[in-house]
Order: structure tokens, then sequence, then C-alpha cells
């Protein structure tokens, strides 16, 4: 393995293991994407690590430091204007840069304490956080993508969720987003077999109602639900050992 690659990564997780965990206790109700944005965008630089949304190419810049998804918006929500009420979903989804390698993880939360939300959406949060959870026991050299895929799915579909296809995990390392893709459905003992020293993220995206989302124009970044319902969405950055898996993206 890559030693120098790997304790890169496993220092660069832990910060955004650390600011993921951090921005959790810091939002209130009332306070706005931007203000969560801002605070994001201090702690990581502040922790020692880059701002990984700025490095994209300029023809895809995010604007942000982190992504903020609310209610029926599963993924890639930008920072704005809008105040948060209790019992909003919220999604966070985050990638920083250290040392030359990127690291992504991603959690959701409700706004005001788990309490406040709706039992759909509590419900929701658990059973997306066991798939994601189910697939990275699969992960270990040999194992194959369609494994972990399969096992993912089979949670989701067993609480009634609806699973969302055209986004999926991925590798990663060098660039925010390698080879292989890692979908949330599929079969076991298909695709990809994995190999010690190889990184991907596991990352369930759901939905209450039918799982079809549009790309929000009034910023051509924000992926919304077109039936309206709530998404959900859980990532952690997974490392291949040589007994099965490392996950990268805790905080210490």
């Amino acid at each position: 393995m890559n030693e120098q690659k790997n304790s890169a990564m496993r220092e660069g997780g832990k910060i955004l293991g650390g600011v993921l965990r951090d921005v959790q206790e810091y939002v209130k109700p009332g306070m706005t994407g931007k203000e969560i944005d801002a605070w994001v965008r201090a702690e990581i630089v502040r922790r020692g690590a880059g701002v990984a949304y700025d490095m994209l190419p300029k023809n895809e810049s995010f604007p942000g430091a982190i992504c903020i998804s609310v209610n029926d918006a599963v993924i890639h929500g930008t920072p704005n204007d809008e105040e948060l009420s209790e019992g909003d979903k919220v999604s966070f989804d985050l990638d920083v840069y250290y040392k030359g390698y990127f690291t992504d993880s991603a959690v959701t939360m409700i706004v005001g304490g788990k309490e406040k939300g709706a039992p759909a959406v509590r419900k929701m949060l658990s059973v997306t956080e066991a798939a994601m959870w189910e697939g990275i026991e699969q992960v270990k050299p040999g194992a194959r993508i369609g494994d972990i895929s399969a096992a993912v799915e089979k949670v989701l579909r067993k609480g009634k969720l609806g699973v969302i296809e055209n986004y999926v995990g991925h590798g990663i390392g060098k660039s925010m987003h390698e080879d292989p893709e890692v979908p949330n459905y599929g079969k076991k003992g298909h695709g990809y077999k994995l190999k010690v020293g190889d990184v991907i993220c596991i990352e369930p995206m759901s939905c209450l109602g039918k799982p079809k989302n549009y790309v929000d124009e009034s910023d051509d970044w924000t992926v919304r639900l077109k039936d309206g319902s709530i998404g959900c969405h859980f990532e952690h950055s997974i490392l291949v050992t040589e007994t099965g898996y490392e996950v990268l993206t805790l905080p210490e």
C-alpha cells in the first residue's frame, strides 16, 4: 500500500470528520446556509486543510465550501440566504483537501434535534445510515462493488425508501471522483474487484417518495426530488486494508 497516501487521507479524513461532527452542533433554527458555509470554510482552514470545492475547474465552480441540501434537495445543495426551520431535514456533504489528497463524507440531520422531525423522516435517516454501514461491512480485498451495492439496496428497499440510482459513490484520492463507481443498487458478485489500498466512497441516497429528480435551474447544482418529498444522504471514505476496511472520515 502507498503509506504516504494512506497517512495523508487518514489525517485529512479526521479533519473532515471533525468538521462534520461539529457543524451538526453549530446548526440552529434561523441560521442560513451561507452562515453555515462561512463557519465550515473557516473551520477547514483553521484545522489545516484546504477547501476542496475551491479546486474545481472554473466551468464547474461550486459556490461554497460545503453542500447543504434541505428537505426535497437530495445532494449538491448550494448555500443560500434561506433560514432553516426547526424540523427541517438538512444534509451536509463535504470534501477536504489535505497533503495532496481528497476525502469525502456526508451526514443528514434534523434541525433542532432528531425528535423535532416527522416520524417518517427520522426513520429514513436511521435506515439510510444503516444501509451505508451495511455496505461498508462488505469491504475487503477481493470483494466486488456489486456486493456493496446489493447490501445497500437491500436495506433501503426493506425500509421502503426510494433508491436514488442516477447518482453514485466513487473512488477517491488525488481527485475528488475516481473509478470505480459505487452504485446504491446492484447484484452480488458483479463489478470491480477491490484490492488493498483502494479508497472508495460509499454513499447511499434515498427518499420518502419516488426517486426521480432534477437539477434546479436556479443554481445548476441542487438536485431536487420531482415529487417534492424528502431526501437523505450519508457517506464515508473507506480504505481497503489487508484484513478488511478502515473508515477514514470519522472524527478523532
